[in-house]
């Protein structure tokens, strides 16, 4: 499952999508809006994307997975539009063998996700301000 949604993402249908018999580890991670960037406080966030390229990019990045860790399912689903505190923005789920890999796998393609795909966040803050942050610069964050 590869998906860019303006849907609300059904998480639990994107970690299903992960699991897998011979897997003896699933982890999600859920990118979520969150309310304060440093001490700026945001209402919102909007999603663009170049479609058909975001979801190849998001497709190398699902293969490159499994040729890097021991990966037998991933699943990917990236929301886009305006998105409220709380909404789910990114959900990532990725089945392995044993759990260090999984979390390992999960981590490495959050991060490459923001690096790599063309998708765009918009910042709307609480006093008006809005700012377009570049993935790359909030890949090393502690969220989405």
């Amino acid at each position: 499952m590869i998906e860019l949604t303006d849907q609300p993402i059904d998480y639990e249908q994107v970690t299903e999508a992960a699991r897998d018999n011979r897997a003896g580890a699933v982890v999600l991670f859920l990118g979520t809006v969150r309310e304060f960037t440093g001490d700026s406080q945001t209402v919102a966030l909007d999603y663009e994307a170049y479609r058909e390229m975001a979801e190849a990019k998001m497709r190398e990045l699902k293969d490159e997975a499994v040729q890097r860790f021991p990966v037998i399912n991933a699943a990917i689903v990236h929301r886009v539009g305006n998105l409220q505190l709380g909404d789910v923005c990114v959900a990532i789920a990725v089945s392995t063998p044993h759990r260090p890999d999984a979390f390992a796998a999960g981590k490495w393609m959050i991060d490459t996700l923001k690096e790599k795909v063309p998708i765009w966040k918009r910042e709307n803050y609480v006093d008006g301000r809005v700012e377009w942050v570049h993935p790359v610069d909030s890949a090393s964050g502690d969220d989405e």
